[in-house]
């Protein structure tokens, strides 16, 4: 063997010698990586699973697990010799420190979120309890609870009741004076097709009470469709205000945004409008009572018809959202189909029908309420007297019917006398009371009543005096006209001078009777001087003086006395004739309450009063003759 044989066996053998060494430290540096890897990848068995594998087997294994989720590496392939081992050795343990740094950093992570969501939970823990501790304990403190306690010790202390309530009529039978207007409004209420109404009539004699009672009855009925439940809404025209706008109308209903008027927090904090139902709907099935509906604002009485004919009250908001999920039914129900309101409507009004919306009164039954007489005054003292079981001294209710002509004024003078007369006693109670005339007669001092109506009525002639009648509102009264005349001599010196302030009508009537004066006896009054007083001043509307100055004058011109229990109403014409007036039965009735025995009326207002009057006559003229022969003590000469 020469001597470069011999060197290159020896260079073979450190070779093989290099690369057993070389994969014995790649073998060291694959199960260095296999359990590493198996502590990142939660694999214990990974090294186990590739002993019997041969080296290159063991680094594509070791390779594919490195890398299997990269998109971006290449695939492996097998190995096959020392230097690509080494290579693919490299790129793991490359991999496997970027896994190790991933690792390190989710770990890092994993504990701060867990750091937080600990935090976090104990938060909310502690809100919790919170919470729990409210909902058990509540708002309160010693403080508020005090208050309340101090609230709730008021509700078991009451005064009596008012003696307005405590003589308030628990039925029909007890409305005095009212018979015929409560037989007329049970007519249009207590049927099977119930009607709205419109009652007119003087304060206090009972149209609130007497509508509460006619409900109460109709309920009862079989035939009428009120419900035992039918409510009855009752609220005043004259305080009841909405707003155009319609953000708010109690009467109809009204739509709460959730900006400007907050709607329930809830609602609030979604941005959903919340409808508001009215009085209307609360009285669906029921009556709505508005008293003094006359004094209603006139756009909201043209809407409260438009809600009579729908039977519903239908809601608008630029809010609401129909496609909203979060709206509750009720609300979504309201915008859609509105909220029912089938009602009947009564309406109470102290002023005249022509003051009335004309609209309405075509859609409502129209009944009248009576002024009270004394008598039924008196009667009205005397059952309340019954009630808070005190006597009467003899005249008492009598008195009290000259300074009142309503019901609800007279028992609270007899409630003011029954104080008058307990301080009297002295305090030693409150049986065997009886209220005396001396009593009332402090009342009415201490109190500046004035007499509703002066007792006019003698059966005796005077000359240039004559009783007229009026009316203010719902309520007549008689009127003293007085004249005298002076004959100055010559035709056209005289003069005629009338109350300025009476009135340009009433002025007017003068000059009407001086027309019909000269066509009875051809004579001109420009003769005389001839001065016409209304006794007691104050504007007199209408032309319903025309008769009464014609019969005034002529008294007082030609001397002829005329009876002063007899008073007349009716306008005059320029041929004599006695007009036609109105308000005929209020003045009436005035007259009946000022001790008018006659009344002298237009004969074609003969229909306005009706046959049952008593203690008072009504004789029906058609011309001022017929007139003259009745009023005049003597025929004219």
């Amino acid at each position: 063997m020469n001597r470069s044989t011999k060197t290159e066996l020896k260079n073979e053998q450190c070779i093989d010698i290099g690369e057993i060494q070389g994969r014995d430290n790649l073998a060291g540096k694959i199960k260095a990586l296999s359990d590493m890897l198996g502590r990142i990848l939660g694999r214990d068995t990974i090294e186990q699973s590739m002993e019997e594998m041969g080296l290159e087997e063991r680094v594509l294994t070791l390779h594919r697990l490195v890398f299997k989720n990269d998109q971006g590496k290449q695939a492996a392939s097998k190995p096959s010799d020392t230097a690509q081992i080494s290579l693919m050795v490299r790129e793991i343990e490359e991999g496997v420190a970027e896994m190790m740094a991933r690792r390190a950093v989710e770990n890092n992570l994993e504990k701060q979120v867990i750091d937080l969501m600990e935090k976090r939970q104990q938060q909310y823990l502690n809100e919790l309890k919170l919470e729990i501790i409210t909902k058990k304990n509540g708002p309160e403190n010693a403080h508020t609870l005090k208050k309340f306690a101090d609230i709730e010790k008021l509700e078991y202390r009451k005064l009596s009741k008012q003696g307005i309530e405590l003589m308030r009529p628990s039925s029909t039978d007890e409305i005095i004076g009212q018979d015929r207007a409560v037989k007329a409004l049970i007519s249009k209420l207590a049927t099977p097709y119930p009607q709205h109404v419109l009652i007119y009539g003087p304060p206090g004699v009972g149209k609130t009470t007497a509508a509460r009672l006619v409900l109460e009855m109709a309920k009862k009925m079989p035939y009428t469709p009120f419900p035992e439940d039918a409510a009855f809404v009752e609220v005043d025209g004259t305080t009841l205000r909405w707003d155009p706008r319609e953000i708010t109308n109690p009467l109809l209903g009204s739509v709460h945004d959730p900006i400007y008027q907050g709607s329930k927090r809830d609602l609030a904090d979604s941005g959903i409008p919340e409808p508001k139902i009215g009085l209307v709907t609360e009285a669906h099935c029921g009556v709505l009572f508005i008293d003094e509906i006359g004094e209603l604002d006139f756009f909201l009485q043209n809407k409260l018809l438009k809600v009579m004919e729908d039977k519903r009250v239908y809601f608008d908001s630029a809010y609401y959202d129909p496609d909203d999920e979060n709206t509750p039914k009720y609300i979504k129900k309201l915008f859609e189909e509105g909220a029912p309101a089938d009602f009947i409507l009564i309406g109470a009004t102290t002023r005249h029908p022509s003051e009335i919306n004309p609209a309405l009164r075509s859609r409502c039954a129209e009944v009248f309420f009576e002024p009270l007489a004394p008598d039924c005054i008196q009667k009205i003292v005397r059952n309340a007297a019954k009630k808070i079981g005190v006597e009467l001294e003899q005249g008492v209710d009598v008195e009290i019917s000259q300074y009142t002509m309503e019901g609800r004024k007279a028992v609270n003078i007899l409630m003011d006398a029954y104080g008058m007369a307990l301080f009297r006693n002295g305090g030693k109670g409150a049986s065997g009371i009886t209220i005396t005339r001396d009593d009332l007669a402090e009342v009415i001092q201490i109190s500046r009543l004035q007499t509703c109506s002066k007792n006019y009525g003698e059966h005796r002639g005077e000359t240039g005096r004559i009783y007229g009648l009026g009316i203010s509102g719902y309520l007549g009264s008689v009127i003293e006209f007085e004249a005298v005349a002076f004959d100055v001599g010559e035709e056209g010196k005289g003069t005629v001078r009338f109350n300025e302030t009476a009135g340009s009508m009433a002025k007017d009537a003068v000059f009407n009777a001086a027309t019909v004066i000269r066509r009875l006896t051809g004579e001109d009054i420009s003769r005389y001087d001839i001065h016409v007083n209304a006794v007691g001043g104050g504007k007199i509307d209408g032309p319903s003086a025309g008769a009464a100055m014609v019969l005034l004058i002529l008294s007082a011109m030609k001397g002829i006395p005329i009876w002063q229990d007899m008073a007349i109403t009716g306008e005059i014409s320029l041929q004599g004739k006695i007009k036609p007036v109105g308000g005929v039965f209020e003045k009436v009735c005035g007259a009946k309450q000022a001790g008018m025995k006659k009344v002298i009326i237009p004969r074609e207002n003969l229909n306005d009063v009706p046959p049952y009057l008593d203690g008072i006559q009504v004789i029906p003229a058609e011309t001022i003759e017929e007139a003259m022969k009745l009023m005049f003590t003597r025929g004219l000469e």
